[in-house]
């Protein structure tokens, strides 16, 4: 069994060096990427993080955190500084065009235990829990990757001054999202990894509560092939999920993502609560509009190389787990190196064989859970239809404590990930 090698004191996890100071290369600022340089540093490594963009990005829209990602949250001393944006007194409800409305099932209703929060929520917290000592370079990205048996030089590019440096490191982490550039440059698979689901979505935040409804209402428009999201929180505006499927996904690229909306929604009036928060999703300051995949991989490191979160796995947005596995893994990343501390492909073996089976498991899930979000024809919509009037009777009960079983048994597979690293 694995172990961490963790002391723990008054104020929480404690570094505890059991390497020589060895040097890794982290790309990508997100969940995955700082999360994966907040422990590679408390494992004894010296870090530097690449990112892309100019900044780091703030904000974000509606994720979940499940057993597996809080339990990696705790490990890495951040759980504190996640809050929980549950709304209390929040009702649900099943609307359609014409402005009928119906209770329906919120997410906190099927997924019972998970902490409802934004993605900057952990973003935020791991990043402010990164030291000094980790360096973070912006607009600067990795051009070419070469691996020797004893370690990996990096060719690095500053996109301000268009200079380029070459640096050795003991391992590269590629956490660099869905379309990775360290997976395009250190495993070239023959075929591409990413496969489509046919479907699209866009995230992105209200100013203020839908028209007719209260702040803490949420509401579900589930109709063949295209579905709209609000969700709630206790503390702010809802933040909107909109998706649909389509048969040409590179066709919803060639206009503005507010015309692609427009017509996915139609040709029919789309009534006036779908009507408004079409205009909010042009009016936003900030969005996402991008097509739902998954990342398929028989392996997710090469060498001194490996990948982390969406750019090893991708679980897409219906999972509901991408969040939580890409704390997990980079979680068990540095204890796997703490297990191994002079044998980094070992390392990264044991790693992938503790992990794999749980990501697996969502892999799956994500497409089956995708019906929930959005039917994708006329006998998913009734199935999900017959679902949420169940929910309405006496049956519920049993059939919402039958998904938290089923979701319990689950999270007995994220413990077993978590003693095989204890």
């Amino acid at each position: 069994m694995a172990e961490y090698d963790l002391e723990v004191d008054s104020g929480g996890v404690m570094d505890k060096n059991t390497t020589s100071r060895q040097r890794a290369l982290v790309v990508g600022l997100g969940i995955s990427g700082t999360a994966s340089a907040l422990r590679l540093h408390r494992a004894g490594w010296d870090v530097v993080v690449l990112e892309k963009a100019p900044e780091r990005r703030r904000g974000g829209y509606f994720i979940a955190l499940f057993g597996t990602g809080l339990a990696a949250a705790e490990r890495l001393g951040i759980a504190d500084a996640v809050p929980n944006r549950v709304a209390p007194e929040a009702v649900s409800y099943e609307v359609d065009r014409t402005g009928r409305r119906r209770r329906g099932l919120s997410y906190a209703d099927v997924f019972g235990g998970s902490r409802l929060v934004l993605r900057g929520d952990i973003e935020d917290a791991a990043f402010t829990a990164l030291p000094d000592e980790v360096e973070i370079r912006y607009s600067t990205v990795p051009i070419a990757l070469d691996q020797y048996l004893d370690g990996v030089d990096a060719e690095i590019r500053d996109l301000t001054t268009e200079t380029t440096t070459v640096e050795r490191f003991d391992l590269v982490v590629g956490a660099d999202g869905l379309r990775s550039t360290v997976r395009r440059l250190a495993f070239e698979p023959e075929q591409s990894p990413i496969r489509p689901l046919n479907y699209m979505i866009a995230a992105y935040s209200l100013p203020e509560a839908v028209p007719g409804y209260r702040l803490q209402d949420g509401l579900i428009m589930a109709e063949e092939g295209r579905s709209a999201w609000v969700f709630p929180f206790a503390d702010r505006p809802p933040t909107v999920l909109l998706s649909y499927r389509t048969d040409d996904v590179d066709a919803e690229f060639t206009r503005p993502a507010i015309d692609s909306l427009r017509a996915a929604y139609g040709p029919e009036p789309t009534g006036s609560t779908l009507g408004w928060l079409l205009d909010q999703f042009e009016k936003a300051p900030d969005h996402l509009f991008d097509s739902a995949e998954q990342v398929h991989l028989d392996h997710w490191y090469r060498g001194r190389v490996v990948l982390v979160g969406d750019a090893a796995w991708c679980l897409t947005v219906y999972s509901g787990m991408g969040a939580s596995t890409g704390l997990a893994g980079a979680d068990l990343l540095g204890a796997m190196l703490e297990r191994h501390p002079h044998d980094v492909p070992r390392a990264l073996q044991d790693w992938e064989d503790h992990l794999r089976p749980f990501v697996d498991h969502h892999l799956g899930s994500g497409v089956s859970m995708r019906s929930f979000f959005t039917p994708g024809n006329r006998v998913e919509l009734l199935l999900r239809s017959a679902m949420i009037r169940l929910a309405r009777l006496p049956v519920a009960g049993r059939l919402l404590a039958k998904m938290r079983t089923n979701s319990a048994g689950v999270q007995m597979k994220s413990l077993d990930i978590a003693a095989a690293a204890a």
